[in-house]
């Protein structure tokens, strides 16, 4: 980002916008940008923006130590005054970068004002690079379409995202050693929960890194653990830091509730039927009758080959339907015959049924069964 930035003022000029969340390291680019500038650009930076258009264009000519004449209220003649300047400044090999910081706080007329500014221009070169730097709600203002012609001006826009996992870790690391300390004096896990703690903001990360140092050194302890950091992470960020690790421990606990709510909604052990009513269909029946029927099934090795839902385990559960059992290879055990009663009621019923399963054509569904005796 930096080598487009420098290559684009040394070169014919342009427009840029850096844009990122508060605590990203914008400020930090900035300054380092223009430390890595060579003498031969004249810088203009500015922190504040919250000025109106004279003011902007007089604070301009004092950072580049420009002589106007006339009242500092005339746009015009201060106008003229950085004109006449850059011109001369462009034929002596100098470039001219003017920077402004916190730029989604200027008003909608000084953003009018320093398109105008890249008007200033000879047939081959831009006389003023502008660099804006802003949170992402610049990105909304120059969105409007008021600001469209502002927006077209722009040659190249870059954004600072949070870092990732891996880059904060990296990061921290590299401050250590930096900072001459010892690469145990942060444990791995305190490394991991201040990089989901500070969810990638580098000033957060420093602050919070910060606050452990000092609370280990308060409490002489020479490595700083998981529990140290997540109490310096709550000191520096209140009550955000306790609240997403309650939310983060907390979510496993959910979802098995979740799931534990689901399953008992389609087993339904008070044959409720609310599932079948909810949605208006069979399959709802269905579904909890395989559910209810499933652990048992797979666990009986009695019941190998008969699949709950099939129309022969159906018929071998309620002992009817002796055609289709057959049919499906089932023993014909599997549908007891009911015996004839005679005088004896139901002393003869349990006769006749034991005298057709002990039979040896019981077990051979090609015999057909002859009827009992009495």
């Amino acid at each position: 980002m930096q080598v487009g930035i420098i290559y684009g003022i040394k070169g014919v000029g342009g427009f840029f916008l850096l844009t990122g969340e508060v605590g990203t390291g914008k400020t930090t680019i900035c300054r380092c940008l223009v430390e890595r500038l060579p003498k031969t650009v004249n810088v203009a930076l500015f922190v504040n923006p919250r000025l109106s258009e004279a003011e902007l264009l007089a604070s301009i000519c004092d950072e580049m130590r420009i002589a106007y004449s006339g009242p500092a209220t005339s746009i015009k003649t201060l106008m003229d005054s950085i004109n006449g300047f850059l011109l001369d400044q462009h034929a002596r090999g100098f470039s001219n970068v003017l920077i402004i910081d916190e730029a989604q706080n200027l008003s909608p007329p000084v953003l009018e004002l320093v398109r105008l500014l890249t008007n200033l221009e000879t047939t081959k070169a831009k006389l003023l690079q502008i660099i804006l730097i802003g949170q992402p709600e610049l990105l909304d203002i120059l969105a409007r379409r008021e600001m469209r012609q502002l927006a077209q001006r722009i040659t190249a826009r870059y954004h600072l995202a949070p870092l990732t996992g891996y880059e904060a870790k990296s990061y921290i690391r590299h401050r250590i050693s930096v900072g001459g300390l010892s690469r145990n004096a942060f444990q791995a896990s305190a490394i991991a929960e201040i990089s989901t703690l500070s969810k990638g903001i580098p000033r957060q990360i420093n602050s919070i890194c910060d606050r452990c140092l000092l609370a280990a050194y308060a409490l002489e302890k020479t490595s700083i653990d998981r529990k140290l950091a997540r109490s310096a992470a709550a000191e520096v960020l209140g009550g955000t830091a306790s609240a997403g690790w309650r939310r983060s421990a907390l979510l496993p606990v959910a979802a098995v509730a979740v799931a534990a709510a689901a399953a008992f909604v389609i087993y339904d052990p008070f044959d409720t039927g609310f599932l079948a009513k909810l949605t208006h269909s069979r399959t709802a029946a269905s579904l909890r009758d395989t559910f209810r029927s499933w652990p048992f099934a797979a666990a009986s090795p009695d019941r190998a080959g008969t699949e709950p839902g099939t129309e022969a385990a159906t018929a071998a559960g309620k002992g009817k339907n002796k055609d289709q059992g057959v049919a499906a290879g089932l023993p014909t055990t599997a549908f007891p015959r009911k015996g004839i009663l005679g005088s004896s009621g139901g002393e003869a019923s349990e006769a006749s049924e034991a005298t057709v399963l002990d039979s040896p054509e019981a077990g051979d569904p090609s015999v057909p069964l002859s009827p009992a005796k009495p």
